[in-house]
């Protein structure tokens, strides 16, 4: 879900080659269930083993990953640990929301309808435990670190950009890293590099938005930008305050400036809202000010290949031509690292 403030949102486009050797701490959750939505098949059910074990999540981490990691990017995936008890609202929609798309997947399936049935299945995404499990698995044996938050993902993303000077920025689709605070927010970084329209393909490249020309654009800090997604939404109050867009929401936030004020603005509207919309903008407000964040250390590590197979050949049905091709590729960029970490001793 999360928060969407894209109309007023500064941001530019990269090329992966911008990104090469900095370090972007990922949002583990996010990517997941990106990778969970998108890579299916033609009728929209997600990709699976023999056993009707799911594996889309596994080829996108292997796959995409091989890609970055072959332009030199270095990644850190960051999983969720605990979610604020605010958040259950946001889980009850989505539930809601997956109720209503199994019902309309049902019913494109008996009207054979692959484009709406390929839309609707791509709402019923579920992260469950053993997936989360098997992710971190080969995410280590590509070499590639993870860091469990005691929170939010997102937030100990946004935390570990800020207080870590190895890291250039944190990867997410999602806009609320900016109100948690990371200094530099990627986006589509994990996206597939082409995506399918109505008039055809069109190319996508990563986004690179800086929070501090977003503040200085937008004219506000950092606590009014924090006012301002309350207003439009965020994941824990998902419907925000009914009426206000994003526009509105900036110019209330620029004309009453402090949160106290900002609020009493709308605290009319808030209250004619059903009693299961309203929301504490203090609870929300300090959720983002001050998130359960730890500082985390993290090395990348040796490739493992022969734990890459037992996970994808072996327990998931993977190609093991295609996986050996990519292993190679993967043995390729190690190799390159251990020249230039050695070619700093001389």
């Amino acid at each position: 879900m999360g928060l969407n403030i894209s109309e007023i949102i500064p941001r530019k486009e990269i090329e992966i080659s911008d990104l090469k050797g900095k370090i972007l701490c990922v949002d583990a959750f996010n990517t997941l269930y990106q990778f969970l939505s998108t890579i299916r098949q033609p009728d929209g059910t997600p990709l699976m083993d023999s056993k009707k074990r799911i594996t889309s999540h596994l080829s996108g981490i292997f796959y995409r990953n091989t890609s970055l990691l072959a332009e030199g990017l270095k990644m850190v995936y960051v999983f969720d640990g605990t979610p604020p008890e605010m958040k259950y609202k946001t889980h009850s929609i989505r539930k809601s929301g997956r109720d209503i798309a199994k019902e309309r997947y049902e019913i494109a399936k008996q009207d054979e309808n692959l484009e709406s049935m390929k839309r609707y299945s791509s709402q019923l995404v579920r992260l469950n435990d053993e997936m989360i499990k098997e992710s971190k698995e080969l995410l280590e044996a590509m070499g590639i670190p993870i860091v469990q938050a005691p929170g939010e993902g997102e937030a100990e993303a946004s935390y570990l950009a800020r207080i870590n000077k190895d890291v250039f920025a944190s990867a997410s689709q999602d806009y609320d890293s900016l109100l948690f605070g990371t200094p530099k927010l990627v986006r589509n970084l994990t996206l597939s590099k082409r995506r399918k329209t109505y008039s055809g393909y069109v190319e996508v490249k990563p986004e690179l938005i800086e929070l501090d020309k977003v503040l200085s654009l937008l004219e506000i800090n950092l606590d009014q930008l924090i006012c301002l997604g309350i207003l439009v939404g965020t994941d824990y109050n998902p419907v925000g305050i009914r009426g206000i867009g994003q526009k509105k929401a900036l110019q209330i936030v620029k004309k009453y400036q402090q949160p106290v004020l900002i609020f009493q603005e709308v605290e009319e509207q808030l209250m004619s809202m059903p009693e299961e919309e309203r929301f504490d903008w203090q609870e929300i407000f300090k959720l983002f000010h001050k998130p359960d964040v730890v500082g985390a250390d993290f090395k990348f590590k040796r490739i493992d290949g022969k734990k890459i197979k037992k996970i994808l050949v072996e327990e998931h049905d993977f190609s093991l031509e295609r996986v050996e091709k990519q292993l190679d590729k993967l043995k390729e960029i190690h190799e390159e690292r251990k020249q230039k970490d050695l070619g700093k001793w001389f």
